[in-house]
């Protein structure tokens, strides 16, 4: 019987009265990373919050590990990056990460913490104020806080903003090994070649809904071009 992460039918969510997602329906299995892509306002952002559990359906069903996600026990399952790092820029690196780690109970806490961010590259700026950081290293101690509680499930929204070579490096390390660790991946891009190179299976969001998901194997890089042309001609102005 296949282990589903994800459960979502139908799902809907409306700000003011305007459709942002509209019936979406997908079903994601565990160590499953899944590309999504999408035009700026497909609702690809609006979904991964949703998954996140920061945004509440306006219509449809969604379960996360089986549970809705109102239970407590799915939040500490969930790791996410997304534009906004949820960093104090006053507080260093290790502040921040001490304090999202207490709130996660974590017993070896210091020692998670030197492994992110020796993983992330920044072990030697742990002291130093969030906000004299670059939006590229700023993005990587986000990073850091998403992996500081081992999630089964990572979710990325246009994780590459922002990154300089390093920092592409760094984070598609961390994807190829939480992929190999078993755990669920799903995240957002605009760049085909890095997508389409990590995940199992791709999505194409426009106007709210799926228009395209891939069916066993993946296209080429220009099959899938082609592909995402003719489902995103149209443009929308969900986000």
């Amino acid at each position: 019987m296949t282990s589903w992460v994800i459960e979502a039918e139908n799902l809907s969510k409306t700000f003011a009265w305007v459709p942002v997602l509209r019936g979406v329906s997908y079903r994601v299995a565990q160590g499953e990373t899944v590309a999504v892509f999408g035009p700026n306002g497909a609702g690809k952002t609006t979904f991964l919050r949703l998954l996140a559990t920061l945004l509440k359906p306006s219509g449809g069903t969604l379960q996360l590990f089986g549970h809705s996600p109102d239970d407590p026990v799915v939040r500490r399952k969930l790791g996410f990056l997304g534009h906004d790092s949820f960093l104090y820029p006053d507080l260093t690196p290790i502040e921040n990460l001490t304090f999202y780690g207490k709130a996660y109970a974590l017993s070896d806490l210091r020692s998670r913490i030197d492994f992110v961010l020796q993983f992330v590259g920044l072990h030697e700026w742990g002291n130093t104020q969030v906000r004299t950081f670059s939006r590229g290293m700023e993005q990587r101690v986000a990073l850091a806080r998403a992996l500081l509680h081992e999630p089964n499930l990572l979710l990325l929204d246009e994780p590459y903003a922002g990154l300089d070579a390093r920092g592409v490096a760094i984070l598609q390390t961390a994807l190829t090994q939480t992929k190999a660790q078993g755990k669920t991946v799903i995240f957002t891009t605009h760049d085909f070649a890095l997508g389409l190179g990590l995940c199992d299976r791709a999505v194409i969001f426009n106007r709210g809904r799926i228009v395209w998901q891939s069916d066993g194997s993946l296209p080429g890089l220009q099959e899938f071009a082609d592909i995402y042309h003719v489902n995103t001609q149209h443009v929308t102005r969900n986000t």
